[in-house]
């Protein structure tokens, strides 16, 4: 399994970007993929997260209300559209996925970081906002 992740950049305080996944190797089997963010001195944590069969996401509340996942389910890729961005958003951005089927009542489990959850991470990405 392979994420590809993209999009991260600088941006003033107020500014949008869109991050871009890509997930691969998974065939034709259902996934949830989403997005962590490790913000400096901090651990890792999950901010959105959707399933394969495009049910609805689920997002944390620091960004809820700003950022929006959307999935492309022909292409597999998942984009992060972020709004109204704050200093506070300043991080590494990381892709992630996992095997199966998550209803958007079970996508928590792929969200919450744990052991070995979620399995698939790729490349961070980052997105630093200026004040």
């Amino acid at each position: 399994v392979q994420l590809q992740a993209s999009g991260g950049g600088l941006v003033q305080a107020g500014g949008s970007l869109r991050l871009s996944c890509e997930v691969s190797g998974l065939g034709g089997a259902d996934y949830a993929t989403g997005w962590f963010r490790q913000l400096p001195g901090k651990e890792p944590e999950g901010i959105s997260c959707i399933g394969s069969t495009d049910e609805g996401a689920i997002y944390a509340g620091s960004v809820k209300g700003r950022f929006t996942l959307s999935i492309d389910k022909v292409k597999k890729t998942t984009y992060l559209q972020m709004n109204n961005l704050k200093s506070e958003d300043t991080g590494v951005y990381y892709c992630v996925a996992d095997r199966g089927y998550y209803s958007t009542d079970s996508l928590y489990r792929v969200c919450t970081p744990g052991p070995r959850s979620p399995p698939y991470w790729g490349q961070g990405t980052q997105v630093t906002v200026s004040s």
